[in-house]
C-alpha cells in the first residue's frame, strides 16, 4: 500500500494517530481584537472535533504570545519563542479566519510571518466567516500558507455574518456547517499524518 493510499483511503484511528501517538492539532484564533467573536468560533469547532477522539485538539489563540511586529526585535523575545515552541508541537492546524478589508487580520498575518521552519510540512484547514462568508480573507489565506509549506485542505467551512450571528455577535451556527466541520478535519487529520512523515 503506497503513502497516499495509506492516509486517503479507508485508514483506522491506528493508522492516523501513527502507532499509539495521537497528532496534536491547533485550532488557531485568527483575531486579537476587544470584542472579537473567534473563541466563540474555536471552541464550537474544537467541540466538533473533541467528540471524533481520533487526535488531541487545543485552542491556540494568538492574543496569548503578545508578538511584536515582526522586524521590530532580533526574534528572540519571548512571545516569538513560545510561539514557535508551540507550533513545533503541532501536526496541523484548523484556522479561525475572519475576514477583514477583503483579507485576514493583521495579527494573524504578523503571526504567520513570526515562525518559519514550525510551519514546514504540515497540514491545514480553515474555518471562515464574514459578510461573504471569509472567503475572500480564506483564499488570501491559501497563498500565504503554501509559502510556509503548509498544505491546506479543499473543504472549507463558511460562516455568514448575517445567517449565523446574531447581530453580528452571538454566534449561532446553522446545523448545516456540522458535515462541512467533520469533512474538514478528516482531512486534516489524514494530511497531518500523512505529512508528518516527511519531517
Amino acid at each position: 500500500m503506497g503513502l497516499l493510499d495509506k492516509f486517503f483511503g479507508n485508514q483506522n484511528k491506528e493508522e492516523i494517530t501513527m502507532g499509539n501517538e495521537k497528532l496534536n492539532i491547533g485550532i488557531i484564533l485568527g483575531s486579537t481584537r476587544q470584542g472579537r467573536v473567534s473563541p466563540k468560533v474555536g471552541e464550537w469547532v474544537k467541540k466538533i472535533a473533541d467528540q471524533r477522539g481520533d487526535v488531541n485538539y487545543e485552542i491556540v489563540d494568538i492574543a496569548d504570545y503578545h508578538l511584536p511586529f515582526l522586524g521590530t526585535t532580533d526574534g528572540s523575545e519571548q512571545g516569538i519563542v513560545a510561539w514557535n515552541e508551540k507550533l513545533s508541537n503541532l501536526d496541523g492546524f484548523v484556522f479561525i479566519v475572519q475576514e477583514y478589508n477583503h483579507s485576514i487580520t493583521g495579527a494573524l498575518k504578523n503571526a504567520i510571518d513570526s515562525a518559519r521552519e514550525a510551519w514546514y510540512n504540515k497540514a491545514a484547514g480553515i474555518v471562515s466567516y464574514g459578510s461573504t462568508g471569509g472567503v475572500r480573507a480564506a483564499e488570501h489565506l491559501r497563498g500565504i500558507l503554501a509559502e510556509q509549506k503548509v498544505a491546506d485542505v479543499r473543504t472549507h467551512p463558511t460562516l455568514s455574518l448575517f445567517t449565523d450571528f446574531e447581530n453580528g455577535t452571538d454566534f449561532r451556527p446553522q446545523d448545516l456547517h456540522l458535515n462541512n466541520v467533520t469533512t474538514m478535519l478528516e482531512e486534516v487529520v489524514a494530511w497531518s499524518g500523512a505529512l508528518k512523515t516527511l519531517r
